[in-house]
């Protein structure tokens, strides 16, 4: 999780009050964060993924704010609309198709302002750009552009060249690509384009190469008033959302918010930033039920409005809740009640013992995944976890399979990567390698997961079922090497192995091989069932990797007595 420091009287002058020191840090918790560490002068914090709009001092500021009733309810922003345009080049349509962008007027900025503007920047290209393969942000000086109508073009690699930041030469935009410590770090989000991307002002001045680097003519110093902030990516609610965090974070300073008109060769015209607010009903009972005390419509309001909500009365029973575009994390009416809680207060939430007191023990379950984990851990591998959730993209596309209709979907996905269930271990494993290219091989890693299908049968519509999968990259892996695995696998499992063949696409063809084992002990619990073999070069290109690679997949199940 991003890491957030700021000092103690950075903070009171934006918050316009001061607190003594150790009621600060008690008081962070209850908006979200968690204290990493803090001396006389400074604070570090952390903020979880879903409240990227804390990531700033300013988004900080806006919730303690509301904690400590400075100011309550949905905080509102000057906003001044423009016929500013940004014209979309049709080329970028299968590059990198969305752009938003808009102006911020009268920012002041000092050394250490600076310095956490550019940390902000770089926060939300973890977590809402993935690292800038979804979004990427370009932060310029306005008044050093030619101004508007701006320009989201495609250039040409080894014609167009400009000035890149803190470099003196113009180099064209292979060359930034092969000699810029940035270029050569995202180099592979551009790899195979005939075009690369460029923001331009009216004259035709580049002022950056997304989702590379910004031009040098455009860097902000100290003595910038004007910002003109452009986010570019592949999944526009990503972009919009950068977008509007970005402009609401730095209006908290006073700063004049003005419009931009995205106009699109391939989409409809939009208009940013976008501070439309959507509407959720709460009601009385089921926050009651959540949190364990008893509540009012009007308390409701009250605690809502303590963390920046604005909220109505209309019954007894329900409260309509007002949702600034800044907060992403708001997707059902659960998450109002977890900020309900927040306004209340954690701390004063009443305290109750539990009326049944019981015996730990080890989870049965969990006794059989040490088993597991210590037997692939004496055969060399290191183990990972990942989430459950993934993409149909990275689920099904990249590992040369068509796309399963009976997979369970997320009806509400935050980001374009976290779509559904996943059925299968196998992509997280090979993400996981592509994201360490850079470290040492071999590299042997396995995963002892849950995945899930539909089941019509079951009260949840679905079952959970608990898999193994393996991995290994080097420059000798082969057939051999994973079959001699799964074999060592299975037997020191206690059971023995029969193969079929497999046509499993993820594999090349005739180097993999489906297993059944069948216990050599009739007092086995369970049995298992799973294959191994090469993985496909397609598959290998598709998630970057350069070497060959080896993996295998086993399915566990219980066996139930007649």
């Amino acid at each position: 999780m991003p890491v957030i420091n700021f000092t103690y009287d950075e903070l009171f002058k934006k918050l316009g009050k001061e607190l003594p020191k150790d009621e600060l840090i008690n008081i962070l918790p209850m908006i979200s964060s968690d204290v990493e560490g803090y001396d006389d002068n400074e604070v570090k914090t952390e903020f979880f993924p879903n409240r990227p709009d804390n990531y700033s001092i300013e988004g900080i500021v806006r919730s303690l704010k509301g904690y400590l009733d400075i100011e309550v309810g949905m905080p509102k922003y000057d906003v001044k609309e423009t016929d500013i345009t940004i014209n979309v080049d049709e080329k970028l349509e299968d590059i990198r198709p969305y752009v938003a962008s808009c102006i911020i007027r009268n920012v002041s900025i000092n050394d250490e302002q600076l310095k956490n503007l550019m940390e902000f920047q770089e926060h939300l290209h973890w977590v809402i750009g993935r690292d800038r393969k979804k979004v990427a942000i370009g932060i310029h000086d306005l008044d050093k552009t030619a101004g508007g109508p701006f320009y989201y073009k495609a250039g040409i690699p080894d014609e167009t060249t400009f000035i890149p930041l803190e470099h003196t030469e113009e180099l064209t935009l292979n060359e930034i690509l092969l000699e810029n410590e940035k270029g050569e770090k995202y180099a592979k989000l551009l790899d195979d384009f005939k075009y690369y991307p460029l923001i331009v002002d009216s004259e035709n001045n580049i002022m950056s190469m997304p989702p590379i680097i910004n031009s040098d003519k455009t860097k902000l110093t100290t003595d910038t008033k004007n910002l003109f902030i452009d986010v570019t990516g592949t999944e526009l609610n990503a972009v919009t959302n950068a977008l509007n965090i970005i402009a609401a974070n730095l209006a908290e300073n006073g700063a004049t918010i003005e419009t931009i008109t995205v106009n699109y060769p391939y989409h409809e015209n939009l208009t940013y930033p976008d501070f439309e607010c959507r509407e959720m009903e709460v009601h009385r009972k089921v926050a009651e039920e959540y949190i364990g005390i008893s509540l009012t419509a009007d308390k409701i309001v009250e605690c809502l409005e303590k963390t920046r909500f604005d909220a109505k009365k209309i019954d007894e029973d329900t409260v309509l809740v007002t949702i600034p575009r800044y907060r992403i994390d708001i997707l059902h009416e659960v998450d109002l009640i977890e900020n309900i809680a927040f306004g209340y207060g954690f701390n004063d939430l009443p305290a109750e013992l539990p009326d049944f007191s019981t015996v730990a023990n080890p989870d049965p379950k969990r006794e059989f995944d040490k088993i597991v984990e210590q037997l692939m851990i004496g055969l060399g591998f290191t183990e990972i976890k990942s989430l459950m959730l993934t993409s149909e993209d990275q689920h099904y596309k990249k590992l040369n399979h068509e796309i399963d209709e009976e997979h369970i979907r997320v009806s509400q996905p935050i980001t374009q990567d976290r779509t559904m269930i996943r059925q299968t271990l196998i992509n997280s494993l090979l993400e996981f390698l592509e994201d360490n290219k850079h470290e040492e091989l071999p590299q042997k890693i396995f995963e002892i997961g849950d995945v899930a299908y539909l089941d019509e049968s079951k009260e949840t519509k679905m079952v959970t079922v608990k898999k193994l999968a393996a991995a290994q990259i080097s420059t000798e892996a082969n057939f051999t090497t994973i079959k001699s695995i799964v074999e060592s696998f299975v037997s020191n499992m206690g059971f023995n192995m029969t193969l079929e063949d497999s046509d499993n696409p993820t594999f090349i063809m005739g180097r993999c091989a489906k297993f059944t084992a069948t216990p050599m002990f009739n007092n086995t619990p369970f049995t298992f069932k799973g294959y191994f073999g090469e993985i496909s070069p397609d598959v290998l290109t598709n998630f970057e990797l350069e070497y060959p690679t080896i993996a295998f997949e086993v399915e566990f199940s219980e066996n139930k007595e007649e």
